[in-house]
């Protein structure tokens, strides 16, 4: 084992979390997500094909669990028949590290056909991509170079992909005032659940 190596890897990762461009975005995608899901009562939709989608869902349940109602949509199945979960208000956010994903630009695509009016958070890396383009607020990842061997495999675009997901959520928790008996009220089982029953 080369623990210089693993050290190196870490290192990595975690300065491509540090270059993740801090900007104004993040206060429109807040006000968007304010907006649409706690004041006109929609809901948050993430997507993303493959391991974006793995983190988009992650997202999702994330949001649920601290107040902001959010669902996960796989993008190929939108196309039969799950895109009828998009409802008035809605607000979709949708991650790609390419901004190029052709299922993740048809999604956009055939949302904006079904409501006119939906809005359109991205996470991708590439500024001028498609998806960028389109988008109502877009969030850049920075674009880091994969820690994995081959440079291809989602590693560190995949980290910083979660951590602005965690970003919008703290920031939504803080601006709603989720408390810990909020909390408490979505978690009956498990260990979060006792000890957050304890806190409140």
């Amino acid at each position: 084992m080369n623990l210089g190596k693993l050290q190196a890897i870490l290192d990595q990762e975690a300065q491509a979390i540090r270059n993740i461009p801090l900007n104004e975005a993040y206060g429109e995608a807040l006000s968007l997500i304010l907006e649409q899901v706690h004041n006109k009562k929609g809901k948050l939709v993430t997507s993303g094909m493959g391991k974006a989608g793995q983190i988009a869902s992650n997202i999702a349940t994330t949001f649920s669990s601290t107040g902001t109602p959010a669902c996960f949509l796989h993008p190929s199945e939108a196309q039969h028949g799950d895109l009828g979960i998009l409802g008035q208000n809605d607000v979709m956010l949708l991650i790609s590290n390419s901004g190029k994903t052709r299922e993740i630009i048809e999604l956009m695509d055939l949302a904006r056909v079904l409501d006119g009016g939906i809005k359109f958070i991205v996470i991708t890396g590439l500024a001028g991509s498609p998806l960028a383009e389109k988008a109502d607020v877009c969030l850049l990842t920075g674009n880091p170079a994969e820690v994995c061997t081959l440079g291809m495999t989602p590693t560190t675009s995949t980290t910083v992909m979660t951590v602005i997901g965690d970003l919008l959520v703290v920031q939504t928790m803080e601006a709603i005032g989720f408390s810990i008996s909020d909390y408490a009220k979505r978690h009956h089982g498990g260990y979060l659940g006792t000890l957050a029953r304890q806190q409140s």
